[in-house]
């Protein structure tokens, strides 16, 4: 009897160390889990947030690119816009120069106040003029009243000539 009580004794003893260290193990796994677990969720949520931020810088720098074109086209259409009217403009001061140079008093003065904004540009103290053949007598006479009138302004005498061996074509 006294060994079946030893016996039991020892295998309750038995048992009870084998509890104990399967609930230390079990305690130990249910850790590794934990710790494993949250190193892995640390892990997906930093990748998430990588794409997400990837993403968010694509949309931002895709939205730049958007606002960039929208504007880009716009001032395309502004360019387009201003540069057709000059051109109509310039169309139409080219087919009134024609007139202008009818009204032969009219034509002289608007001459020499050219005549005299080139000398003013050039300050130079000799000039040749190029001009149409059919106005060189009008040119002559613009020239000879702008010379004058720097002269009186500027007290400085200029001499300028028409280049006739390079004259301006008619029709400009």
């Amino acid at each position: 009897m006294q060994v079946g009580q030893e016996l039991r004794k020892m295998t309750a003893f038995i048992k009870q160390e084998a509890t104990e260290k399967a609930r230390e193990i079990e305690i130990k796994a249910n850790e590794e889990f934990a710790i494993e677990k949250s190193k892995l969720v640390r892990q997906e949520t930093d990748a998430i947030d990588t794409a997400y931020q990837k993403k968010f810088k694509q949309a931002t720098m895709s939205q730049q690119i958007t606002r960039s074109t929208v504007a880009n086209k716009t001032r395309l259409r502004v360019l387009s816009a201003r540069q057709q009217l000059l051109d109509d403009i310039f169309t139409a001061a080219s087919g009134r120069l024609g007139e202008a140079s009818q009204d032969k008093g009219r034509y002289e003065g608007v001459l020499k106040g050219l005549v005299l904004e080139g000398f003013y540009a050039m300050n130079e103290p000799e000039l040749q003029i190029r001009a149409r053949k059919a106005d060189y007598e009008v040119v002559r006479r613009a020239i000879d009243a702008a010379a004058a009138e720097y002269k009186e302004k500027l007290d400085k005498e200029v001499t300028a000539m028409i280049d006739e061996e390079n004259n301006v074509p008619d029709g400009r």
